[in-house]
């Protein structure tokens, strides 16, 4: 019998089973917070404003303390954005830590550019906040955010800029392509 492989075999069935578990765990939380922020949505055109906060108070107390106003709001500001009819079919592609950078986002283009590269590329949370941060979205061409709008394939020259010719005379008069 070889134990090695054995154990082997045993850890890696464990280690898939806890990333099904986790994964389907933050596909609930998704879900779950996507309805209560629309539950959330309808309490305050019904009730006003004011009943998130009441909400809220009342659910730290009962809940938990994770449910702030601040979470809430999150919540509630999910729903409204992934309601939406260009985003209705995908808010359930990623966690709740992407959906939380994303919704801090105004532009509905600039929120489908962010959800595709972390599906392309398997973004974690932390990657895609500091490709936000960067800009990433901003400091594409105009040709190439026409693309995204209409949902075509990029290219790479897409995304990166033509090289940049710069005159110097010290050089004698050369072009030096800067990359």
């Amino acid at each position: 019998m070889n134990y090695y492989n054995k154990i082997k075999e045993k850890l890696i069935k464990s280690e898939i089973y806890d990333r099904v578990k986790d994964y389907s765990k933050d596909r609930n939380k998704v879900n779950v917070y996507f309805e209560i922020g629309k539950l959330l949505s309808e309490a305050g055109k019904e009730y006003g404003k004011n009943i998130i906060k009441q909400y809220s108070e009342k659910l730290m107390i009962e809940v938990g303390k994770k449910y702030n106003l601040n979470t809430l709001y999150k919540m509630r500001k999910f729903y409204e954005v992934f309601s939406n009819e260009k985003l209705s079919t995908v808010w359930t592609i990623l966690s709740w830590s992407h959906y939380r950078e994303l919704i801090r986002l105004k532009n509905i283009n600039e929120i489908k550019y962010y959800i595709s590269i972390c599906e392309q590329n398997n973004l974690s949370q932390r990657q895609l906040h500091d490709r936000i941060k960067n800009k990433e979205y901003e400091r594409l061409s105009d040709e190439a955010k026409n693309k995204l709008m209409k949902s075509e394939k990029l290219k790479v020259n897409d995304l990166v800029p033509t090289p940049i010719i710069i005159k110097t005379t010290s050089l004698n008069d050369k072009k030096l392509n800067m990359y």
